[in-house]
């Protein structure tokens, strides 16, 4: 359906019936207006006195409404009081950017989450209610931030991992959403402490994938014991890439050497 945009309209006798109904109409015939499919009357039903919040909420499930309405819904008296009709407007595909920012702040973190994991929104959408909740962060309690972990998308998760807490990564680990690239990300960092690398490590889902094992061989936060384990089964091909790298540390150099050593001859 094409979004309603802004025309040149002739005003016949049976628009002009419609705009003095959107102006005067009570009731139930209000919801039979948020329905009109002329711009000049949905504008005009926003002066209506007798306009509820259940109005406003019938007229943002439509997917056709112009951005310029949009706007005036945004600075309509009911949308400003309304937490319901904020999100509302911050879910519908159309909000413009003008729109979508300021209404971003005025949500809770799992109402945020919600647009994040929402197949009917849009990139930009996900992706600033995504910046919104990273910039929340940091003063979001444990338990929220364990909850964010169990549920969020990849891209949040790797925020949420480079936080350090045991309990949200054990909970990010367990994601089904987190992705090995983002894991890589995350990994290559310098964000990862021995203890999140440790419980990577241990994890059954992640211990065993070429791409993790390859890029704790390249941190020079990963334990000794377990870069000695990693050293073991390192192709040849790649220990000897290894020993050139400057990321190491000076033990984890040596061990390299060692293994190569070991495995010359």
């Amino acid at each position: 359906m094409k979004s309603i945009q802004p025309q040149q309209s002739l005003f016949t006798p049976e628009l002009v019936q419609r705009l003095q109904r959107a102006l005067l109409a009570e009731g139930d015939e209000l919801f039979s207006l948020v329905q009109d499919g002329a711009p000049e009357v949905l504008r005009a039903l926003l002066k209506n006195r007798y306009l509820a919040e259940e109005h406003l909420l019938a007229l943002l499930r439509r997917r056709d409404l112009g951005e310029d309405l949009l706007k005036a819904l945004h600075q309509h008296e009911l949308t400003l009081s309304s937490y319901r009709l904020k999100l509302a407007l911050a879910v519908h595909p159309k909000s413009p950017s003008a729109v979508l920012q300021p209404l971003l702040s005025h949500l809770h973190l799992f109402d945020l989450l919600g647009i994040c994991l929402h197949p009917g929104t849009t990139p930009d959408q996900k992706l600033a209610a995504e910046r919104t909740i990273v910039q929340r962060l940091p003063g979001v309690p444990l338990g929220n931030r364990i909850t964010l972990a169990r549920r969020a998308p990849s891209t949040l998760l790797v925020e949420l991992l480079g936080g350090g807490e045991a309990q949200v990564i054990i909970a990010a680990l367990d994601n089904p959403r987190l992705k090995e690239g983002s894991l890589v990300q995350y990994l290559s960092s310098g964000r990862a402490t021995a203890q999140a690398i440790t419980m990577i490590f241990l994890h059954l889902r992640w211990q065993k994938l070429p791409s993790i094992r390859s890029t704790l061989l390249k941190n020079p936060q990963t334990p000794e014991n377990i870069f000695r384990q990693l050293l073991a089964s390192c192709p040849l091909p790649e220990l000897k890439n290894l020993r050139l790298s400057n990321r190491l540390s000076t033990i984890q150099k040596l061990l390299v050497a060692q293994e190569l050593k070991r495995r010359q001859g």
